[in-house]
């Protein structure tokens, strides 16, 4: 029986032991999915071993540390500084990120996009700005301070703080902090806010089991808007297919996982 585990502060609201053990329990793969309250993203590494655990998810604040933590990176993690997902290779912590995929699965259906405001400049928007760079899309990032600014500026983002921010008109706007996860809090001023959605068509929110007030807001201008449902669904799908090595296909993958989101 292998185990996996999905590593964050807070992380008790996580579904993806829901998702994981979904895929696993119908499709008859002999592993278990849990979760770990992890403070200090410092230990990740040396609290994925005691464990024994194959493999792993990381979810904010501890995706950065998780990058640092790898003996070796793979794939698109490598470019971003930034991994979501943890294999245990003989002994050999090996990370990738299925977060920007699995994004761009759920944004499908809002159809062309060519500009983008993300607010925040943490280990999600770096993953979803290259990402969307490598699309060829036009990336705004907003942050309250200038300190995490320079990684988007290097990519050929436009990049602001709350001081010098000028608003423009975007096909969609994206809340990667984690303002309005564990309170009621916007991801910037209201007034800021307010300007960013009555200049947008759709609003996205990498939160997901709650509405948040950036959402609220998005539904009372009656603009389309989604939360991180399609977002997790999407990188878990990927992940999953990491932890089974290619055992299990895509689809069965995602036939399971998404059954789990009526529970």
């Amino acid at each position: 029986m292998e185990l996996f585990a999905i590593f964050g502060d807070p992380v008790e609201h996580s579904r993806s032991p829901l998702m994981h053990n979904s895929v696993f329990k119908h499709l008859h793969y002999p592993a278990c999915y849990t979760r770990v309250h992890l403070k200090e993203g410092s230990k990740l590494k040396e609290t994925f071993f005691n464990l024994a655990l194959s493999g792993a998810n990381v979810t904010v604040p501890h995706k950065e540390d998780a990058f640092n933590a790898c003996d070796e990176v793979r794939g698109f993690a490598k470019n971003i500084g930034v991994v979501n997902t943890l294999l245990n290779e003989n002994g050999r912590l090996i990370g990738y990120n299925t977060d920007a995929d699995g994004f761009m699965y759920a944004i499908e259906e809002f159809g062309h996009v060519e500009n983008i405001l993300l607010i925040g400049a943490g280990g999600t928007a770096k993953a979803l700005a290259s990402r969307f760079i490598q699309d060829n899309i036009n990336v705004t990032v907003l942050n309250r301070s200038e300190k995490r600014l320079s990684y988007f500026k290097e990519i050929a983002c436009l990049a602001f703080t709350w001081d010098d921010f000028e608003v423009k008109k975007y096909d969609l706007v994206v809340n990667t902090t984690s303002a309005g996860l564990k309170d009621e809090e916007l991801p910037a001023p209201l007034e800021m806010i307010e300007d960013i959605l009555n200049n947008t068509s759709f609003a996205a929110d990498a939160i997901y089991g709650k509405l948040t007030p950036f959402l609220k807001l998005a539904k009372e201008k009656n603009i389309t808007f989604k939360d991180g449902a399609d977002m997790l669904l999407g990188q878990g799908v990927l992940a999953n297919e990491l932890f089974t090595k290619g055992d299990l296909t895509l689809k069965d993958i995602k036939t399971h996982m998404q059954k789990s989101f009526k529970l």
